[in-house]
């Protein structure tokens, strides 16, 4: 992959042979994000786990201290009164049924979290092959299949990211923006790191956390050392 001069100059500024600090990279990856938009900074962990055993799937959520730095735009399928409850905690999308076929039929997909009632799961479980590759099928492991409606919705409009295994045992998560200080983005990537600590699958043998890299939307990565995890 052919890269441009600013990531090159950004990359000159990265030694790759070296594991940083927390404290270090994020440091690093803020001087080396150039672009001229607010980038996004990410966390890639690859973990010693095998996601084809149940018994080793990791999946779960947890709320930055100081938000992600993006607007998210929720919607929430439920029914009777969860759909006012929805509204006044500031889902910008609410109904029922009649939202599957705009989802299915028309390809409406300007949502970036789905919750859902328990009791409408029945109804989303019909969209499951448009959601399910997008990552966007509600999960009561995340928290996003609930009758409290109200938490969940202000969760994800506070900075509430879901984490979870791709396909290579990879977690790839944002911990905020470029624009964010040092001590915003060290407190969401600690937070984020105690969730994942936490998450261990117990039937997980040998090294859990193999490496960290943190890295700008257009910036080079920046590896980060799993020592004190």
């Amino acid at each position: 992959m052919k890269h441009g001069k600013k990531y090159q100059e950004a990359a000159k500024q990265v030694e790759r042979a070296t594991v940083y600090e927390p404290a270090d990279a994020i440091a690093l990856v803020k001087k080396t994000a150039t672009a001229k938009f607010d980038e996004t900074i990410e966390c890639h962990i690859r973990t010693g786990c095998d996601g084809r055993h149940a018994d080793q799937q990791i999946r779960g959520a947890v709320v930055l201290p100081n938000g992600t730095g993006r607007v998210t735009r929720v919607l929430v399928f439920a029914k009777g009164d969860k759909l006012a409850e929805a509204e006044a905690a500031g889902a910008d999308f609410v109904g029922g049924d009649e939202l599957i076929p705009k989802i299915q039929n028309e390809g409406w997909l300007d949502f970036d979290v789905v919750v859902a009632t328990p009791d409408m799961m029945g109804v989303v479980g019909r969209l499951g092959k448009v959601l399910g590759p997008k990552g966007l099928m509600p999960n009561p492991k995340a928290g996003t299949v609930t009758m409290d409606v109200t938490k969940a919705v202000n969760d994800i409009k506070a900075g509430k990211i879901e984490y979870r295994l791709d396909k290579t045992n990879i977690i790839h998560v944002p911990v905020g923006k470029a624009s964010f200080s040092e001590e915003k983005l060290q407190e969401n990537f600690n937070t984020l790191m105690e969730a994942i600590v936490k998450a261990k699958p117990s039937a997980l043998k040998g090294q859990y956390l193999r490496s960290i890299v943190l890295a700008s939307t257009m910036g080079p990565g920046v590896k980060v050392s799993t020592a004190k995890y």
